[in-house]
């Protein structure tokens, strides 16, 4: 959580300047001391792709590019290996699926069988290099013990330098030869500083359009953030900056100005944390607006799935009504949206489209509607809407409407009674049996098999678990790498190959309209990651739902 200061800084900052970060790559020879130049890299070399320098997917280096490392297999003890070949004490967790994001190009490793002596996770039996049967979605991941604290990401270095960058950051403090200046100005103020720079360097940036023929350029910079340009031009020769809170809007305001696209999604992780902190969603509706202004990619993923987890707070906010139409179509596409089920929605948007009234045409309503996924609303609330055809029909007559680019029969994460349950215990008590042997975090609930007609009638048991101690996961006979864990386990599966499960776990404040984490089972089991590893960190450790939704989908 933040502190005091922390969380006047933010709501004094203007709501349109907030962004959220892409992932950014650590490696320790991407951080080279100072007058040694950086080396090459090595085959098996491995690396981390996330938030944190101690935390995220596993890539190794081999034939020239690096690549994934598959989960199969995938356990604690690779996991050591990983984190001391990093240089950190040893790791936390093993993590599965994917949860560090997806990778691309190749698998590199999959089934890997470490003794856990190896000093390098190649040195570890493996299939062979490339050989693999997994998709990105299998991505291994790691969390590694550090020993600093890496979780403040309100202060962080930046660091994209090349061998000559010390070199450069002399050239530009001496402004030796200089031929190019950058007049920042802030015409309210009537005020202006020029800076002597070298048009060679402001050339790598094509945004900037510097030719042989200027010989300076102006830009308008509000008066407060002029403190803070001497240090981002300097990036730019270096390529390395220190960011603060302080700093980061400004820092972000620049890196639009002059076009540097990943300075700005690094300058982002500032905001990551700060996200959940406007339960209005005022404040995650700028953002967007500002995200699409100025095409920053990143922050209108990260905004959207925010608003996407939450979204059922959202339609019941008083801000549903304001939402722009790109905003309402970028939502309405998505698969992640948690809500109580599809007619809840198509409810919500026909509000929203009565409020709009003249502000929307019929293209446009037409647009929004077409995204609403018909046939997977319940069908007795079907009865009278086009699509009651299409909920009521055999797989088999419409299975020719399915391809991998239709989200039409793609249910989304719903929440209604039907299809899930909650265990809000998170307090260890002993013994963790009742009288009746069971766990005081366990639950036994039924679902449909789909929600169409079709399977609405077949119900599934399921049994819910939620492991806060190694013991417990002991006696249940599960392994469990971290805690909590959370089991989902289905009987009376169908054993037509026409339904699977794509079961989530959702974790949300008890007392507060907030979702800050919605992962996948696999093989019935999520491992709970920490704040460090977490999107969004838990904004109520001691005080919190785990949800159990299950997501049944066509084949």
């Amino acid at each position: 959580m933040m502190s005091c200061n922390q969380r006047i800084v933010f709501f004094l900052w203007p709501l349109l300047f907030l962004q959220v970060s892409g992932q950014i790559v650590y490696q320790s020879h991407l951080f080279p001391k100072v007058g040694k130049p950086r080396q090459l890299i090595q085959e098996g070399r491995v690396r981390l792709v996330g938030d944190l320098s101690s935390a995220g997917r596993v890539e190794i280096y081999h034939d020239g590019q690096w690549g994934t490392v598959c989960d199969d297999g995938w356990d604690l003890v690779e996991a050591q290996v990983v984190c001391r070949q990093l240089g950190f004490p040893g790791a936390v967790s093993a993590v599965q699926g994917g949860r560090y994001g997806e990778g691309s190009g190749s698998i590199w490793l999959d089934d890997l069988k470490c003794k856990g002596s190896e000093s390098l996770l190649s040195e570890c039996s493996f299939k062979g290099w490339g050989v693999s049967d997994c998709s990105h979605k299998e991505d291994a991941g790691v969390v590694c013990q550090s020993g600093t604290n890496t979780t403040n990401l309100l202060g962080f270095p930046v660091d994209h330098s090349l061998g000559l960058s010390d070199d450069l950051g002399l050239l530009f403090d001496r402004e030796d030869g200089c031929d190019f200046n950058i007049i920042v100005q802030d015409l309210s103020e009537e005020s202006q500083t020029t800076f002597c720079v070298h048009r060679v360097i402001l050339m790598i940036f094509p945004e900037l359009n510097i030719t042989n023929d200027t010989s300076n350029m102006t830009v308008d910079i509000s008066q407060s953030c002029h403190s803070h340009v001497p240090r981002f031009l300097r990036y730019l020769y270096t390529r390395r900056i220190d960011v603060s809170s302080e700093s980061a809007q400004c820092l972000h305001q620049l890196a639009f100005i002059f076009g540097v696209k990943k300075l700005m999604e690094d300058v982002g992780r500032v905001f990551t944390a700060l996200i959940p902190e406007d339960s209005s969603f005022q404040t995650q509706l700028s953002m967007f607006e500002y995200s699409l202004r100025t095409g920053d990619l990143v922050l209108q993923e990260n905004v959207l799935q925010y608003l996407s987890w939450n979204c059922e707070f959202l339609i019941s906010s008083p801000v549903w009504s304001t939402i722009s139409f790109h905003m309402m179509d970028a939502l309405l596409q998505r698969s992640d949206l948690v809500l109580k089920d599809e007619a809840y929605l198509l409810e919500a948007l026909g509000r929203w489209i009565q409020v709009k009234g003249d502000e929307i045409s019929q293209e446009q309503q037409a647009g929004l509607l077409s995204h609403i996924r018909f046939p997977l609303i319940p069908v007795d609330k079907l009865y009278d809407l086009h699509g009651f055809e299409f909920n009521s029909l055999a797989f088999s007559k419409i299975r020719s409407h399915l391809d991998n680019t239709t989200s039409e029969y793609l249910p989304r994460i719903y929440t209604g009674d039907d299809w899930c349950v909650f265990i809000n215990d998170t307090t260890i008590v002993y013994p963790y049996y009742n009288y009746y042997g069971q766990s005081s975090r366990y639950q036994i609930f039924y679902t449909p098999e789909h929600p169409s007609a079709l399977y609405k009638d077949k119900r599934f048991q399921w049994q819910a678990w939620v492991y806060l101690t190694f013991q417990e996961c002991s006696n249940y006979g599960v392994s469990c790498n971290s805690l909590p864990t959370a089991r989902l386990t289905g009987y009376q599966y169908s054993n037509s190959d026409t339904i699977r499960y794509s079961n989530k776990l959702i974790l949300s404040c008890k007392n507060e309209n907030n979702v800050f984490h919605v992962q996948d089972f696999k093989n019935d089991l999520v491992e709970i990651p920490g704040n460090s590893t977490m999107g969004w960190s838990n904004p109520c450790p001691d005080s919190y739902n785990f949800r159990f939704v299950v997501s049944p989908q066509y084949i």
